[in-house]
């Protein structure tokens, strides 16, 4: 992949359309090396030259104001026989701040506490039992947050990013009431928003899982595409020429709602049942498991699987067994998965559909064979089928990646 070449001062200065000042410049340039120190790191002032297309001199100016400004110091030298400024090797300064994410599920919250490089540091879980009340799940959850930021060290948390079911509003950032959405989750959010001193962000988490398995994952080489969330509920994401596209209200991807046959009945404003969740949510998982005598629990194999929720537990069995109840199952459950992503191909045509969430990373590329096969039936748009690598950990990750932009945003402009 091409890397983005950066401004040098000297250039601009040249150019009178350009309207950048040289102080701009700088800013621009320091944040695309600290980027690639991020990415790349660490890295020799050499090897930023080459990857950044800027001048020796305006390279050592740039170092230097980094580190003067505690965001990067020499690790180590490059191991090349020749000494000087150009072996040193320049790396972040990971321990500046630290990051935080929250993945809000209906039953418990997760935290993961990293550090500027992404490298987690610490990280917990919570459940929350359906009839905790919000003021005792909110404080539960807060002091889970400030436990884990403590055990991850002394850095003060500088972002926060929070993963949640429902609609993020687009205007104000909000997290609006959803119906069938425990009423701590909102105000989980606002609490951490008045008191923390950290920046507090929060994002539909089907939108953060695509986020993490377009960077990390699944989507790594897609620019465009959509994630199909498979968990306890259902959900979609769409990435089109590598942006989030939320909707107008903050809920495209709601694809819950969407009617589909097989179901008995349609769904309503407020709830989703009779929708596509009704078909492959992970209550209808396990009843269709069941219907094939295929078990959605019990003892475990490995410690991977004991962690997985019962639809994921379920498709793994099936996996496993091989035979025709078996088989029945799984093509079943593609056939319903199938006519949900129908859909969204003949809509959106994204070239590539990504199964992420437990039940996606469970079915692994055996389900995500039976689904491209049955939409290369049903459309006429070629759509790549993908199982995601990340799991139920995507919000988490993504959630983090978030947090890390908002950092850098905030950290990464000592040239300004």
């Amino acid at each position: 992949m091409n890397k983005p070449m950066a401004m040098d001062p000297s250039a601009i200065w040249k150019d009178p359309g350009m309207p950048a000042s040289p102080s701009t410049a700088r800013a621009i340039n320091d944040r695309l090396a600290l980027r690639l120190l991020q990415q790349d790191g660490p890295l020799t002032a050499t090897q930023l030259k080459a990857l950044t297309g800027l001048s020796r001199p305006t390279v050592a100016d740039l170092v230097d104001r980094l580190q003067d400004a505690g965001l990067v110091r020499v690790v180590g030298e490059s191991g090349s026989d020749r000494r000087g400024p150009n072996a040193r090797l320049y790396g972040i300064v990971a321990d500046r701040a630290h990051l935080a994410a929250l993945d809000v599920r209906t039953d418990g919250v997760a935290v993961a506490v990293a550090d500027l490089l992404g490298t987690t540091l610490a990280e917990s879980t919570l459940p929350i039992a359906g009839g905790t009340g919000t003021r005792p799940a909110v404080e539960r959850a807060v002091a889970m947050l400030e436990r884990t930021a403590r055990r991850a060290g002394t850095a003060p948390l500088h972002s926060v990013g929070i993963g949640a079911p429902g609609l993020i509003d687009p205007v104000t950032g909000e997290l609006r009431n959803t119906a069938g959405l425990p009423a701590w989750h909102g105000d989980l959010v606002r609490e951490l928003q008045q008191r923390l001193s950290a920046t507090v962000l929060v994002e539909n988490e089907t939108n953060l899982a695509a986020v993490a398995e377009h960077r990390i994952g699944a989507a790594r080489d897609r620019d465009t595409f959509v994630l199909l969330w498979l968990g306890h509920g259902i959900g979609a994401a769409v990435m089109l020429d590598g942006k989030l596209r939320r909707g107008a209200s903050g809920g495209a991807g709601e694809i819950g709602f969407l009617p589909v046959p097989g179901t008995s009945g349609i769904p309503s404003a407020v709830n989703c049942a009779g929708g596509f969740h009704s078909l492959v949510g992970s209550a209808a998982v396990c009843e269709l498991a069941a219907e094939h005598g295929i078990r959605a629990g019990g003892p475990s194999v490995d410690e991977a699987q004991e962690k997985d929720p019962a639809a994921a537990f379920a498709v793994r069995a099936a996996l496993r067994a091989d035979d025709a109840d078996a088989e029945a199952f799984l093509s079943a459950l593609a056939d319903r998965l199938a006519l949900g992503a129908a859909s969204v191909v003949s809509v959106l045509d994204p070239g590539c559909l990504v199964l992420a969430g437990e039940v996606g990373r469970a079915g692994g590329e055996a389900l995500a064979a039976r689904v491209e096969e049955r939409l290369a039936r049903m459309s006429p748009l070629r759509t790549e089928v993908r199982a995601g690598t990340l799991g139920g950990g995507a919000v988490l990750r993504g959630g983090l990646f978030a947090a890390r932009e908002a950092a850098q945003e905030a950290l990464f402009a000592p040239g300004e």
